[in-house]
Order: structure tokens, then C-alpha cells, then sequence
């Protein structure tokens, strides 16, 4: 166990109690050991609960799909025969079939040539040697909340890039993983446009909803609004956070990260004639690259778009937006090597390739045992009787004015932090609340903007959020010796600061101000 820290006389009260969350964190064992104990202690307590047969009741339609037929959802033990070869047939397929890993990797793949041939961080001289220290700042997270309209992207690219660039401008990197995790993970919700998951959360309140209400649908565009204004909330919030509290907590770094050559020191000369001309072709590549992009996404019936739909959500141009991130950084890498002498051959963008690989061995190992945690944590259940049983006791509760909101958004909070899909959490305890809130006069589009806050708030303190291995495995290059602790304690002031302004600015926004949360989305429902 890690010493407990001494108080420093110059902290602040939040400093210490970081650190002591820190001390705490970092008590527990090293990441990889952590989520193999966990995967463990689901296949022991499955056994224990299973032997009881804990089962809750289905909120669920019939006909649904995965609805059992007697209307439970019923704890599945592993601690039997038929659990046991469950786990052994699927352990390898549930680490090859985890859906960050290939994500991380292909990206990584061209970022790494990006980065060898020295183009990153060209870019980042170029963008930051004379940008105020709080802007660069301010950029980062709102660029990490713009983000989510492209899936990953903001996981496997920008967390990793604001660390160099923190790095690059002599500052804390950490600080700069914080302020971009935060904006990505934290602010998952919010966005200028309709992301991903917006078509995802309204399906699955439409069928809520019509538990209720036959014909009742919610469009995509329900809570645009909300999420748009949201974006500028998450972006002011965010940078103070990290202005004031993460980076002075962080102190100085005084440490190489993990793959720095000699020669990096002096990353943050002025840009050479060589550099400038590098960067220069690399922007005509871009642009070239950029017009080949908008001939297959724009015009109608593109390859690229959503063949069904016609429509670029669900298309196969952000489904797919990781082979494009993969072939533009490769492309560029490529480009600008050429120019500045960094790469000369096949050899050297192969060379790259594998030293991008060879910085993520931390990850794969964490990701192995992480794969098996969330796996065997869906196969037994113990994820949605969590989640059924958490809704179910704020519907007990018996609230019914709009400050119940805060409650509802506080149990999707905590929900979260043990089932950390979006879509999956709402799946299950949508079927609850769309259909009890709508009977006390609450629109669906307002039940499901108040959920996106309480999902959102807490991605970033939660080992159960898919990319939390691959953010432990960043702040790893950089801390060697963090924890998770070192993770949690640094995200936590943001998530606390999300959660509480967050659902303030929902309820004065929805029920004081009296604001749509998007076109045509009422905020109050009137039984018919």
C-alpha cells in the first residue's frame, strides 16, 4: 500500500482531498490486476446470487429483444459447469471482439507514422508557441465535446495529441489529457450537431414511450437544443476545472514520457523553411483529401452515406470514421516526411507502425482482463438487475414536481458507473421511466435529455467506460507509476462540476425558462 500523504501547508482543501482520493485510488492494485480481480469477483458473486435466484422483474415490452419469456431478468452463475465452459471457449474471442481494441489499433497505426515523421508536432508548434496558456486550454475541451460527432476519434487522437501539446508548451501533459478526456468523455452528450448517439437514444425512448402512448415517436433532433447550448456549458466549465483546480493540483512535471528521443527537446524551436514547406504540402493533401471525403459523403445517394436513410447519421462515413482517421494521418505522415527527410522509404512509415505498437503493451495487457470483466458482467446480468433496481427506487420514491429531476439524473449517474454503455443503461431503465414520468406529465425528449446529463457525468471516473484501459494507458506514458487512482482523483472535480451545473442549467433552462430541449419537443406531456 502506498504511504499516505503528508498535508502539504500550501494546498488547498480540494488539493488534499484529491490526494487523499488519489492515496486511496492508488491503494487499490496495479489496473491489470484490478479488472482480472473483477472479472473474478462477477464470476464468484454470479454464484453466490444465482444460488438464490436474485432476478428482478423485465421493464422491458414483450417481444423485445432479449426479453426472457418469463418476463426476469434472472442472474446467470458462472460458477457452474455450463458457466465454466462458456468462459473457455469464449476468452479469446471476447479479447479480440472487445470494440475498442481494433478501434485503438488501426488508429494508432496511422497516428504513429503521423507522429515519427515528426508532423504532429510540427502542427502543434505551429498552433500553440504563441496561443495564451487558458485558450489552448479552452480549445481543447471544446474540441473534445465537437468530438463525439465522430464515434472514437476523440479517444484515440485528441487525448493523446492535448497531452503533447501540454507537454510541448512545458506544462503539465496530464492537464491536457484531463481538459481533452473531460471534453470528449465528460461531454459525451453535447455537440453543435446530431452525433451518433442521438438516433440510438431515440429509438430506444420512442419504444419507452409507446409503452405508454401507441403512437408516440421522438425524433432524432429531440434534444438538439439542449445539447447545443450544453456545448458551451461543458467548454466553460471544463477549462475552469482545469485552470483551476487540475492543473495547479498537478504541480510541475518533471518526467520524460515514454518514447521521447533526445532530439524532442527541441520540439519547441520555431518551425524551420524545411518544416514550413513540409507543413504547407501536407495542407494541400488535406485539402485533397477533404474534397475526396465530401464527393463520397455529400451529394445524394453517396457511397458513403446511409443507404438505407440517405441520411449521414448511421452512415457508413462515422461508423467508419477510424479507417479514415487511419488512412489521412498515414497520408500526411507520409507527405510530410517525405519532404523534411523523416521518411525515405516503406521502411521507415513500417518502422513507425511499430513503434506505435510497441507504446500500447500496457493497454493490451489491461484490455485482455477488461474484455473478460464487461463480458462476464453482461453474461451474468448483474448489470442490468443493478440498473432495474436503481430505476425501479427512484419510481418508488413517489416525487412528482420537476425538481425529481435532479434524483432521476443522480440514479442515471450512479447507473452508470456500473453499466457504462449509453445505450445499454437506457435499454433497460427507459421501459421504466419514460413510461411513469410521461404518466406524471413529462414529455419523452425532456426524460431523455435529463438522462444524457446523468450518463455523461460520470463516463469519466468509471472503470467501466470501454476506453477508460486506453486513458490509463496514455497518463501511464507520461506517470509510470499512476494508478487508478491518479486517473480517478484528477477527473473527479470535473464530474462533480458536470453533474451538479449541468442538471442546474436543465432545470432553469427547461422548467424556469421554459426552453424546448429541441424542434418541436415539448417539455410536458398531457396524458390523452
Amino acid at each position: 500500500m502506498p504511504k499516505k500523504p503528508a498535508p502539504q501547508p500550501n494546498q488547498t482543501p480540494v488539493a488534499r482531498f484529491l490526494k487523499i482520493v488519489e492515496w486511496l485510488g492508488n491503494a487499490l492494485p496495479h489496473p491489470v490486476t484490478l479488472f482480472a480481480l473483477f472479472a473474478a469477483s462477477v464470476v464468484v458473486a454470479s454464484g453466490i446470487l444465482g444460488y438464490f435466484d436474485v432476478a428482478v422483474v423485465d421493464p422491458r415490452p414483450v417481444g423485445a429483444k432479449g426479453r426472457a419469456d418469463n418476463g426476469m431478468i434472472e442472474v446467470v452463475s458462472l460458477m457452474n459447469a455450463e458457466g465454466l465452459r462458456m468462459i473457455v471457449l469464449n476468452l479469446v474471442r471476447n479479447f479480440v471482439e472487445f470494440a475498442p481494441l481494433g478501434t485503438v489499433l488501426v488508429a494508432m497505426l496511422g497516428v504513429g507514422v503521423a507522429e515519427r515523421s515528426g508532423w504532429l508536432t510540427a502542427v502543434i508548434r505551429g498552433m500553440v508557441l504563441k496561443a495564451p496558456p487558458s485558450l489552448v486550454t479552452v480549445i481543447i475541451v471544446f474540441a473534445g465535446v465537437l468530438s463525439n460527432t465522430a464515434s472514437e476519434m476523440g479517444y484515440v487522437v485528441l487525448v493523446p495529441l492535448a497531452a503533447v501539446v501540454f507537454y510541448a508548451l512545458g506544462r503539465h501533459p496530464l492537464a491536457g489529457l484531463a481538459a481533452a478526456f473531460a471534453g470528449v468523455s465528460g461531454g459525451y452528450s453535447a455537440n453543435l450537431l446530431i452525433g451518433t448517439v442521438d438516433p440510438l437514444l431515440s429509438g430506444i425512448t420512442t419504444e419507452a414511450a409507446r409503452l405508454f402512448d401507441p403512437g408516440y415517436e421522438v425524433d432524432v433532433s429531440a434534444n438538439w437544443y439542449f445539447m447545443i447550448a450544453s456545448t458551451f456549458l461543458i467548454t466553460a466549465v471544463g477549462s475552469f476545472i482545469s485552470l483551476k483546480i487540475v492543473e495547479p493540483s498537478l504541480g510541475v512535471y518533471e518526467g520524460k514520457p515514454e518514447g521521447i528521443d533526445d532530439e524532442d527537446e527541441h520540439r519547441m524551436d520555431p518551425l524551420s523553411a524545411q518544416e514550413k514547406r513540409g507543413l504547407w504540402q501536407t495542407l494541400w493533401a488535406t485539402i485533397l483529401f477533404a474534397g475526396l471525403i465530401a464527393v463520397l459523403v455529400v451529394p445524394e445517394g453517396a457511397i458513403l452515406r446511409n443507404q438505407e436513410t440517405g441520411a449521414v447519421a448511421g452512415s457508413p462515413f462515422l461508423r467508419g470514421i477510424v479507417a479514415i482517421i487511419f488512412v489521412y494521418f498515414m497520408m500526411v505522415g507520409i507527405v510530410y516526411g517525405r519532404v523534411v527527410g523523416t521518411i525515405r522509404s516503406d521502411r521507415d512509415v513500417i518502422n513507425a507502425m511499430a513503434h506505435a505498437m510497441s507504446t500500447l503493451g500496457l493497454y493490451i495487457a489491461l484490455v485482455f482482463f477488461a474484455a473478460q470483466f464487461v463480458k462476464f458482467f453482461g453474461w451474468t446480468n448483474l448489470g442490468s438487475i443493478t440498473a432495474v433496481a436503481g430505476a425501479t427506487f427512484l419510481q418508488n420514491i413517489g416525487l412528482t414536481g420537476p425538481v425529481l429531476f435532479f434524483l432521476f439524473i443522480l440514479v442515471c449517474a450512479f447507473i452508470n458507473l456500473m453499466l457504462g454503455s449509453a445505450s445499454a443503461q437506457w435499454a433497460v431503465t427507459a421501459p421504466i421511466f419514460v413510461p411513469k414520468l410521461m404518466l406524471l406529465g413529462y414529455a419523452p425528449e425532456v426524460i431523455q435529455a435529463a438522462y444524457r446529463i446523468g450518463d455523461s457525468s460520470t463516463n469519466i471516473i468509471t472503470p467501466m467506460m470501454s476506453y477508460f484501459g486506453l486513458i490509463m494507458a496514455f497518463v501511464a506514458r507520461y506517470v509510470p507509476n499512476a494508478g487508478v487512482g491518479t486517473l480517478i482523483a484528477m477527473m473527479l472535480p470535473y464530474s462533480v462540476a458536470f453533474l451538479v451545473l449541468w442538471s442546474t442549467f436543465f432545470f432553469v433552462w427547461t422548467f424556469v425558462i421554459g426552453l424546448p430541449v429541441g424542434p418541436a419537443s415539448p417539455i410536458y406531456y398531457t396524458p390523452g
